[in-house]
């Protein structure tokens, strides 16, 4: 074998072993608009409160393909009454390969639903349009400090509960 196909094999085998993330489809999963008080709202003043309720999931279905799941829940009130409700599930099929273990919730907690954010963004954008409402363009979303900021508060959390659990043991004895 010559030097040259020895490097290219080499170069072949280490680009396998190179972390790949690769969208394999980008799907709307569900979503539901809900106007409760139209055509009441119509002639409403128009200064709602806008509330956003964001989250992801991901699960492993093969073994290298993950499903994230992008949850909205927009609410626009006016006062107490509920002018719409639209909550959208914006999903991906991702092939995630060589990543290490300790990184895989950060691609799949963060990384990934920042792919997803675009696509919900306008699906929500078209369900408020369709019930006759002013568009809604979200703000960008940063998922990485949300990510963070998760896992600091679990941080906190479990150090929490392993001091209370320290504190019983103590007493106990």
């Amino acid at each position: 074998m010559s030097e040259q196909e020895n490097g290219a094999a080499a170069q072949e085998a280490q680009a396998s072993e190179q972390p790949q993330i690769l969208i394999q489809r980008v799907y709307l999963k569900d979503m539901s608009f809900e106007s409760p008080n139209s055509p009441q709202s119509f002639s409403a003043d128009w200064k709602p409160e806008i509330g956003v309720e964001l989250n992801s999931q991901a699960r492993q279905i093969g073994d290298t393909a993950f499903e994230v799941v992008l949850n909205l829940t927009i609410t626009a009130k006016s006062e107490e009454n509920v002018m719409y409700l639209a909550e959208v599930q914006q999903a991906g099929l991702f092939h995630i390969a060589n990543v290490p273990q300790e990184a895989m919730g950060q691609v799949l907690g963060a990384f990934c639903p920042n792919i997803l954010f675009p696509y919900a963004r306008e699906a929500v954008d078209s369900l408020v349009s369709r019930g006759s409402f002013p568009t809604l363009m979200l703000a960008p979303v940063n998922f990485d400090a949300l990510y963070a900021q998760n896992m600091a508060q679990q941080q906190a959390a479990a150090a929490e509960a392993g001091a209370g659990e320290a504190e019983t043991e103590a007493t106990t004895h």
